[in-house]
């Protein structure tokens, strides 16, 4: 069952009551005894102008769980903000990248990436304790599978509902199921949530993709027609990313994405 309320593992990281320097301070300390200068997985995150939320995406994972090392690259995309001051203070790795674009920047980071494996992140979601972990099994147990992608929820803004996402996100399942079913699993991988082994993504020309697709989906179809493996979604709870809901105000908001979705699961005009 979806959850209700954002739980206290995850909202310890967006209300902070000590501070974004303070969070910083522990997320570096944390980091710091995982950090490997030969990681085994590397974690990939494009920021363009997240002040507001790069400390707590890096805390959630800098304290990660994890029974391997593990590095994080921030690819700061040409941000005015703190973006890169922020990121730095957390302990972790900061790249440039002026090139405009989620695909120049992903490209980038996957470029100097160290890990044999490869989880992509993103700035405005929280991570929960086991997901490196959880994300990276697959791909380590089982080489018959190429990309691994998960579940998320959303965190409300101030002018949504927790209450109204959790339906909503029944709907969002639905939509995954029937891409799964009837369309093509590859547009259920999103960019904020997915991973797979870095030569293996070099060898499909990285990111690339033709106009009017999404860099992350288009990855994973290209590792799947290649021979690489399948996809495999992971579903445990304890994998499920809490990201924001900022897609959703720009679609229009809840309303209009929830039908968006059930005309597309349905046929409808």
């Amino acid at each position: 069952m979806r959850p209700l309320s954002i739980p206290k593992n995850i909202s310890r990281f967006i209300d902070i009551e000590a501070g974004k320097l303070e969070l910083a301070r522990q997320a570096s300390i944390a980091y710091n005894s995982n950090f490997s200068t030969t990681p085994e997985v590397s974690i990939v995150i494009p920021a363009y102008n997240e002040e507001d939320s790069i400390v707590s995406t890096l805390s959630s994972l800098c304290m990660n769980k994890v029974n391997r090392s593990f590095e994080i690259i921030v690819v700061n995309n040409n941000s005015v903000d703190k973006t890169e001051e922020l990121s730095a203070a957390c302990g972790v790795t900061v790249i440039q990248e002026k090139k405009q674009g989620i695909t120049n920047a992903r490209n980038t980071g996957l470029t100097i990436a160290k890990g044999k494996y490869i989880l992509n992140a993103d700035s405005d979601t929280i991570y929960p304790e086991n997901w490196i972990e959880l994300m990276v099994k697959p791909l380590i147990e089982n080489q018959k599978v190429a990309i691994t992608y998960g579940r998320f929820a959303l965190i409300p803004s101030e002018n949504a509902n927790r209450f109204f996402y959790f339906f909503y996100e029944y709907v969002a399942e639905l939509s995954r199921l029937y891409n799964k079913k009837f369309y093509d699993e590859a547009v259920n991988v999103y960019g904020f949530n997915s991973g797979f082994r870095k030569q293996q993504a070099i060898d499909v020309d990285k990111f690339n993709h033709p106009e009017g697709t999404n860099e992350d989906g288009f990855l994973a179809k290209k590792l799947r027609e290649k021979g690489f493996g399948k996809l495999h979604c992971v579903t445990e709870d304890k994998a499920m990313v809490w990201t924001s809901d900022r897609r959703i105000q720009i679609d229009g908001g809840i309303i209009k994405g929830s039908k968006k979705r059930i005309k597309r699961i349905f046929g409808i005009g």
